[in-house]
């Protein structure tokens, strides 16, 4: 199928603040330059489709609070590309408001939906994986989600179980899924692991547009039905004020639960490209380099004295020196500072409020 077909959707509408002080919900982690790189999660997404997908075909669905930023951060997407929930419904609504408003435009459209907030260490093999895909969906009714092969027995994310006896017919690296599963217990996910058969779910689909509509029509069709009779004003000046009223009556729920679970042709490619959701303080110091003591540090002129373990992420500072430390977050942003031991991160939001 030819690039210009392709389209690219972000998904950029979480309010996700697990990385205050840096993130917060007027900011959301999307937008920050976690990596200290000089890109924003949401730069780096749009960056690793360059080749697959031209930008007058990227679309990112966000929070109407989160416009401008959008618009600030990806200046190459087209502003009527930029569309915009009244109000948080979890990813099906979103997904089927976005891949109806595509349809319109291009009805023979070949579509990968990401989050914007997972990072690729390997951009290459990203691409060759998704643009390999992207031809097996323009060619079948096959919808294909992007499982990662699990490098430890990881109890944040969901598992996708393949049926690995034997590939497509048409692709050699593609399987069907047997069944997806819950984010598991920690005995589980080391059943999973041994299994090898069990994939990480990395919320990466990819799918042609009149695969996806048709999906909603027989299980979501309630959702369906409100973005399928609001087609007329799609791409018109009126979509934002329709939207805004009958976006809130869809059911929040997520597209695994939606469509994922019920649909029958449902494939997944088992990857490995170096991913990572980053969710947490924890997932971004085991995706970033450390010295011989087990610190990782994102920020210029920081001193570390008999500390070990930690994650020091201080770009806005002139100088740091720590010391005495084990397994700790060290954190600062606007006058903000958080200091916190990793082991206990999940009540920063507690700490921070």
């Amino acid at each position: 199928m030819s690039q210009s077909k392709n389209h690219l959707v972000i998904m950029a509408g979480g309010v996700g603040s697990r990385f205050w002080p840096m993130s917060t919900a007027e900011c959301p982690k999307q937008f920050i330059d976690v990596l200290g790189v000089g890109r924003t999660l949401l730069q780096l997404t749009f960056d690793r489709f360059k080749g697959i997908c031209e930008p007058s075909n990227v679309w990112i669905v966000t929070n109407q609070n989160y416009s401008d930023i959008v618009r600030e951060q990806l200046p190459d997407v087209p502003e009527d590309n930029i569309l915009c929930e009244p109000c948080r419904r979890n990813t099906a609504p979103c997904i089927c408001y976005v891949c109806w408003r595509i349809k319109v435009k291009d009805p023979k459209a070949n579509i990968v939906v990401s989050p914007s907030d997972h990072i690729v260490t390997n951009e290459n093999e990203f691409r060759r994986v998704v643009t390999q895909c992207l031809k097996f969906t323009g060619e079948t009714d096959a919808i294909v989600t992007l499982g990662m092969k699990p490098t430890r027995p990881e109890t944040g994310y969901g598992y996708i179980q393949a049926d690995l006896s034997s590939s497509s017919m048409r692709n050699k690296e593609i399987f069907r899924v047997d069944s997806f599963r819950e984010k598991p217990d920690l005995q589980t996910a080391l059943q999973y692991i041994r299994n090898k058969s069990y994939f990480w779910n990395s919320g990466i689909f990819i799918w042609n547009v009149n695969t996806i509509v048709n999906a909603f029509r027989m299980y979501s069709p309630n959702i369906n039905k409100i973005f399928e009779k609001l087609v007329p004003v799609l791409g018109t000046p009126q979509e934002r004020s329709e939207i805004d009223k009958w976006f809130p009556e869809c059911e929040s729920i997520s597209v695994d639960y939606a469509i994922m679970e019920k649909a029958e042709e449902i494939f997944v490619c088992p990857a490995d490209f170096g991913w990572s959701d980053l969710g947490t303080w924890g997932s971004l110091y085991s995706q970033t380099k450390h010295d011989l003591y087990g610190n990782s540090v994102i920020g210029e002129n920081v001193k570390i004295y008999d500390s070990h373990n930690c994650i020091i992420h201080t770009l806005g500072m002139d100088k740091v020196v720590i010391q005495g430390l084990d397994g700790y977050i060290i954190a600062q942003e606007d006058g903000r500072l958080l200091i916190c031991k990793l082991s206990e991160e999940q009540r920063i939001k507690q700490f921070s409020e």
